[in-house]
């Protein structure tokens, strides 16, 4: 609310909000990260351990997290914000408050390195009967 006044009338509110909480996830983590001493998170420390076998879908849906959770923040960031938020690259390039260009080189980037890792990956196991 203290930088309502920053909103241009006419503009999407839903990017300006994203912006504003984009800016402070990011202080935040660095904040932690400052306070702990440590670096970004490991997916698999943040998981609830699971008795249970896992589903097929699951492991593959674990393991291609746990490949996007590894890209450098930057290219998850402009991944999440065009692939999953669904902005386009220059909504997703304003919300960063960088140039078109850089957020085309990181999504380049990153989905080369999917890419990469899903060659490299090992089949998941077909289920025995």
């Amino acid at each position: 609310m203290e930088r309502s006044a920053q909103f241009t009338p006419g503009t999407r509110m839903d990017r300006w909000l994203f912006s504003i909480l984009h800016s402070i996830w990011v202080s935040d983590l660095r904040a932690r990260k400052v306070r702990q001493g440590q670096g970004f998170a490991d997916p698999d420390a943040l998981l609830a351990s699971d008795t249970h076998a896992l589903s097929d879908d699951n492991r593959q849906f674990r393991r291609i997290m746990q490949q996007v959770n590894a890209l450098p923040e930057a290219q998850r960031n402009a991944l999440f914000l065009v692939y999953v938020e669904g902005l386009t690259y220059q909504e997703a390039a304003e919300t960063l408050s960088v140039p078109i260009g850089t957020i085309m080189s990181r999504l380049a980037a990153a989905r080369a390195t999917l890419a990469r890792q899903t060659a490299t990956a090992p089949a998941p196991q077909e289920k025995r009967r």
